[in-house]
């Protein structure tokens, strides 16, 4: 295996939900309608790209082997392989569904759920289009935000927030270090079953020879006791809108999570490059890390030293670059389902010029 997976260079060029609000953003979701012939290869090829970023940790599974950097992006973000394979076109794109999978009018009381039958997807609503003969499948903004309307306006207001702080890049990494420090000390089993590269005295060396700064909540409450009072910020969950910023790794890591979070509403390109994102920086926040992955086959980023925390910040820049572009992916997705079309608007179809 190579020391690092690499990013898969398959690239969907399918439509996503408008990005704007107002006339242009109507006109264009009212035309997006796509016929099974455009999107059908569209899905296909979602899943083909979903199947080669997990290949990795879908063959230590098969094997029964634990993955200890790869394993982090399907037991703390709540991964589905079926769901990740499952394409969405995003608010405002509808569906030709082909003939064979129109609704039945005479179901079967009590079938045997088909989980690519869309019009059984949940917050989706399927209508026969006036003059045509397919059936039409789009997301239903309304039902989906009656649902999970205060995610979407949390996760939009975070993502705002965030894109609008420039980046700080000068953690090091050091996050990974706070979570272990002193474990030996208090009897503790550390987080990962890798041996540390520097055992235990040197990895409490390096976090007292080095200012800890890290602005991201969900990491700093792993910090072990004796940490968190050497970290100069103190983030809560609360203060998450205010505090997150764009160089944070685990921040940029977390897009990937807010794409969960708002499940069809978020086309099936984005989510997976979210996820890509995730993955990439997952191996280098292992690299990093006080842990001794040279079994994986990747070289460790020595943070304890001059060179290190060069290759860290330059690695740390260009994922904060990669993360600024799907942020704002990201938010055209929030405002394309705050923002829905009405149903009369969107039945009428675009106007004649």
């Amino acid at each position: 295996m190579p020391p690092y997976p690499g990013p898969v260079s398959t690239v969907l060029d399918g439509p996503t939900a408008p990005g704007g609000r107002g006339a242009a953003a109507y006109a264009a979701a009212v035309a997006a309608t796509l016929e099974p012939q455009d999107w059908l290869p569209l899905a296909a090829a979602h899943a083909e790209r979903a199947d080669a970023l997990t290949a990795v940790w879908r063959a230590a599974r098969a094997e029964g082997r634990k993955h200890a950097i790869e394993d982090f992006l399907f037991t703390y973000y709540p991964t589905r392989i079926a769901h990740l394979r499952r394409w969405h076109p995003g608010a405002g794109v509808a569906l030709v569904l082909p003939n064979d999978s129109a609704p039945d009018p005479d179901p079967d009381p009590d079938p045997d759920p088909d989980p690519e039958d869309r019009t059984a997807w949940r917050w989706h609503r399927t209508s026969p289009p006036a003059g045509e003969p397919h059936a039409v499948v789009r997301l239903d903004a309304e039902a989906f935000l009656a649902d999970r309307g205060d995610t979407v306006r949390y996760v939009r207001d975070l993502l705002a927030a965030t894109s609008s702080r420039p980046g700080t890049f000068g953690c090091f990494g050091l996050h990974e270090w706070a979570m272990v420090y002193r474990d030996r000390e208090a009897g503790r089993d550390q987080r990962h079953p890798l041996p540390l590269r520097l055992g235990h005295a040197g990895t409490d060396a390096v976090v007292e020879a080095n200012p800890v700064r890290c602005s991201h909540f969900d990491a700093f409450r792993f910090f072990t006791p004796e940490a968190t009072s050497r970290n100069q910020l103190q983030p809560t969950r609360a203060a998450q809108v205010g505090m997150e910023q764009p160089g944070c790794l685990h921040a940029n890591m977390d897009l990937y999570k807010w794409c969960l979070k708002l499940g069809p509403a978020v086309p099936g390109d984005l989510l997976l490059d979210a996820f890509e994102l995730a993955r990439d920086i997952r191996w280098t926040d292992m690299a990093a890390s006080p842990y001794d992955v040279s079994g994986y086959d990747v070289p460790g980023v020595e943070i304890e030293t001059p060179q290190g925390k060069a290759e860290y910040v330059r690695r740390q820049r260009e994922f904060a670059q990669r993360s600024g572009e799907l942020r704002q992916r990201l938010l055209r997705a929030c405002d394309a389902v705050l923002d829905p079309i009405p149903d009369a608007v969107r039945d009428a179809g675009p106007a004649e010029s």
